[in-house]
């Protein structure tokens, strides 16, 4: 056997180190992040926040923000980007008060409705993506103007001159899908536990934590399935394929085009069910609701490992990345720092991010 075939054949029988495989995992950046944001807490905020009350305090945003950020981080990894994603929050909560309010539909009609025509309209931009061959960056750009400034006339339509719309709790009232979608779950339990001794109570004996934010259930659930769609289904592989080289996965049998149109379809379909929470537990919606949410989903994806170029993500990166944001925003309500900190926080971990996803795409790649 010659020197060239013994070197194959050691490459082939190569095995790679726990800690360098560990190394590889997008997501492993966000998971340090949490690590030593939540270090940086216990040095520094007051013990109310890692109480079960505060933690759940910064978790609420934080899984608002990652039903987003797991979305968009799909989308990414698939090689596009969804700018308007903040603006379909806005125009989906106008279209599903609308359907409660002014329609009096129930949550049975309105919520699946609501969801379809997120769709629609993400269907619209991957269309327009795909179509054309216009970057997604310009194309959602325009879709932001475009859904916001809807959102403002479509309210004053509906409300006869305000930009908010009441009304959605009276009107959902009784209703048997609400509590799947608003409020806390697990009341029942978190009354037991009270009872118990595990939960702090008031002074009536009622709990201070009165159970789950349906919005933390959602999020894991969303994203351990979009986890296990990119990890386990062979859709998760088309998904890497059609970010990393479009033109070699189309020659390899991979329908991009259907992919691509797909996940703008998946990020719309995320911001109608953040609208759908939001506006539940509100009890209105207006026209400013999910306001410049799409970069913070964007830069929650970025965090958690997600290249600017595609083909390269998590999904529970982004997830991690969106707890990142919400300890930071809540976090510094609990210390004596100056909360506009945040906006340096916020420039500081999103250069960081991409310098170190940059750092382990080089590993993977092997370039120099």
């Amino acid at each position: 056997m010659s020197d060239n075939a013994t070197i194959a054949a050691d490459e082939r029988i190569k095995t790679e180190s726990f800690l360098s495989r560990l190394m590889k995992r997008p997501e492993l950046g966000a998971i340090a992040g949490v690590i030593l944001v939540t270090v940086f807490f216990l040095i520094t905020a007051d013990g109310a926040m890692f109480t079960l009350s505060g933690i759940f305090n910064f978790l609420t945003p934080a899984s608002q923000l990652a039903i987003l950020a797991v979305g968009a981080a799909l989308l990414m990894i698939g090689g596009e980007f969804d700018l308007s994603l903040g603006s379909m929050v806005a125009f989906a909560g106008l279209f599903f008060a609308t359907l409660v309010v002014n329609f009096g539909l129930p949550l049975v009609i309105s919520i699946p409705a609501t969801l379809v025509f997120a769709a629609l309209v993400g269907s619209i931009n991957g269309q327009i993506v795909v179509r054309t061959g216009l970057p997604s960056f310009i194309v959602t750009l325009a879709f932001l103007f475009i859904l916001r400034g809807l959102s403002l006339v479509g309210l004053k339509l509906a409300t006869g001159g305000s930009t908010q719309l009441r009304g959605v709790r009276e009107a959902v009232q009784g209703d048997p899908l609400a509590p799947f979608f608003s409020g806390d779950a697990f009341p029942g339990l978190f009354a037991r536990l009270a009872d118990w001794g595990w939960v702090a109570t008031f002074k009536n004996g009622t709990p201070r934590v009165p159970g789950i934010p349906v919005e933390i259930l959602w999020s894991i659930a969303i994203a351990l399935l979009a986890t296990w769609v990119l990890l386990r289904t062979p859709v998760g592989n088309w998904i890497f394929a059609s970010g990393g080289d479009p033109e070699a996965a189309s020659n390899s049998g991979v329908p991009v085009r259907k992919v691509k149109i797909a996940l703008f379809m998946l990020t719309a379909t995320c911001a109608a069910l953040l609208a759908i929470t939001q506006v539940l537990d509100a009890g209105s919606t207006d026209a400013r609701r999910g306001f410049q949410k799409e970069f913070e989903a964007i830069i929650a994806a970025v965090i958690g490992g997600c290249l600017l170029t595609g083909g390269y993500g998590s999904a529970i990166g982004a997830f991690f990345g969106s707890i990142i944001f919400g300890m930071v925003v809540i976090g510094l309500t609990y210390t004596d720092f100056d909360q506009d900190w945040f906006q340096v926080f916020l420039g500081a971990m999103l250069l960081l991010a991409v310098l170190f996803n940059n750092a382990i795409r080089k590993r993977v790649t092997g370039e120099r």
